[in-house]
């Protein structure tokens, strides 16, 4: 039974998907004008944990995520590069998918484009100004907030702290257009030199919030079970979602939203984001580090808390991550010389237990935190076997496969044989010649091969069970 945090309730709820065993997810995407950095990976990242989770439970997720590929960033970089808004976001999509698979991030099951749905949105603008919902106003369209009356709702916000906060961001055109300070453009009229569409009110382009209220249904149906984003969206976007989603459709949006907590960086903590300089793109990080253990990093921290990143917290994250690679690889080395028989029964009933404390953690409220903890066991015990003089192959496998399966939620492969610069058949070899080498006290042979071994970046352990290898990292 899953449990799950619902900003829009700020309690935990028992997860009823609308279809039995089928999910609808919407995530709110990125705006392409620039490569993503690790506060937008920890959004992709965190949801794609959950993602994972939801399948490991047998569920079928339909997850929908958008590319804002229409935006003044957008058409300031067109600028500044001297290509079309289009060719923009197509450079950045690309990159996008570059950076998200190096973190091993599933695909969504669809990403839309703002421009690939301009004439839905301009359809559902009209609805919208037909049920009297929005109004036109010197070719800008505007959403009435106070006419949908659980305004706030979600943000938990009075309309008189929304009002007094509106009217202080507002411009002096901004006043003459709008009947109230709290109203949000749904269509902007097109500046000069600018891309833009036509439509009922003139040539012009959407508001930001408008497009993921028409993906997300065109998508997915007029109510959704999930839909998610970085804390930083809840006012005003998600805010604005709901009050365009259900004065349309006249039915509930989404039955259950999740926030994802900000990445911090430096002594004051501060937040990540482009705004304010201080971000580290994905792009520039990956050719430093091994993705996965970014990855790893900040999937292993609860989807709702906060993220230091930290070169300290990055090197723990990898040192973790090598401990389990390295479980595993001890367990696939003695499966060599592993018995034939059944798994005995006090490791099938380890097994089980372990399981069962590893979905408890993750069903309430995905506490991946709780659950690194029970693998870590899992691959202290399996540490602990692989050490025993006599061990059985079916003992090994499963425990094995249980690892890599819960790892894999964690969106972290593990691979007994690493790649190296030699051959495995070469490297087996040369170990073979060293034992003989050893055996008849040939030392200087022995650590000559040794030596050898290294400079091809080959690391040798000599243990109880024979001498094993692995790549130096």
């Amino acid at each position: 039974m899953i449990q799950l945090y619902n900003t829009l309730t700020n309690k935990k709820e028992v997860f009823t998907p609308l279809s039995a065993g089928n999910i609808t997810m919407y995530v709110c995407g990125p705006t392409v004008y620039n490569y993503i950095h690790i506060g937008n990976a920890r959004s992709a990242i965190a949801f794609d944990t959950i993602r994972r989770y939801f399948e490991y439970s047998g569920f079928r997720v339909n997850y929908v995520s958008n590319f804002t590929d229409v935006d003044d960033k957008i058409i300031a970089a067109s600028k500044e590069l001297k290509i079309t808004p289009r060719e923009v976001s197509d450079k950045y999509i690309k990159a996008f998918y570059e950076d998200t698979d190096a973190l091993n991030i599933k695909r969504a099951t669809l990403n839309p484009r703002v421009m690939d749905t301009m004439d839905d949105i301009i359809k559902f603008v009209q609805v919208l100004i037909d049920n009297g919902y929005a109004y036109e106003s010197q070719g800008d369209v505007y959403y009435r907030a106070r006419k949908f009356t659980k305004y706030g709702q979600l943000s938990g916000q009075s309309i008189n702290e929304l009002e007094q906060g509106a009217s202080e961001r507002l411009n002096g055109d901004e006043v003459q257009k709008k009947e109230d300070p709290l109203d949000f453009a749904l269509w902007k009229s097109a500046k000069k030199g600018e891309i833009f569409w036509e439509s009922p009110w003139g040539a012009g382009r959407p508001g930001w919030h408008i497009e993921c209220s028409v993906m997300a249904t065109k998508f997915l149906g007029d109510t959704i079970d999930i839909h998610a984003g970085g804390q930083d969206l809840e006012f005003p976007h998600h805010e604005n979602e709901i009050a365009q989603s259900e004065a349309k459709t006249g039915k509930k949006f989404a039955n259950y939203w999740l926030h994802n907590g900000f990445v911090t960086i430096g002594e004051e903590e501060e937040k990540m984001s482009k705004s304010l300089g201080n971000f580290i793109t994905v792009h520039d990080i990956v050719k430093e580090i091994n993705p996965q253990v970014l990855r790893f990093f900040m999937a292993t921290t609860q989807y709702r808390r906060p993220i230091k990143y930290s070169q300290t917290n990055l090197k723990e994250a990898a040192a973790n991550l090598k401990k389990l690679q390295g479980a595993y690889d001890n367990a696939a080395y003695r499966l060599k010389d592993a018995v034939e028989a059944q798994i005995g029964d006090e490791s099938k009933k380890y097994l089980v237990q372990q399981k069962i404390d590893f979905k408890a953690a993750m069903d309430d409220d995905f506490n991946v935190q709780n659950a690194i903890t029970v693998v870590y066991d899992l691959a202290k015990k399996l540490n602990i076997y692989s050490s025993e003089d006599y061990v059985l192959k079916s003992t090994l496998q499963e425990f094995m496969a249980t690892l890599v399966e819960e790892l894999n939620i964690f969106g972290v492969f593990l691979d007994a044989h690493k790649e190296a610069d030699v051959n495995e058949k070469e490297i087996e070899t040369l170990i073979a010649q060293r034992n003989e080498a050893r055996k008849n006290h040939d030392f200087e042979k022995s650590d000559t091969i040794r030596d050898l071994l290294k400079e091809k970046g080959i690391i040798l352990e000599d243990t109880a069970q024979g001498t094993r290898w692995k790549k130096d990292e």
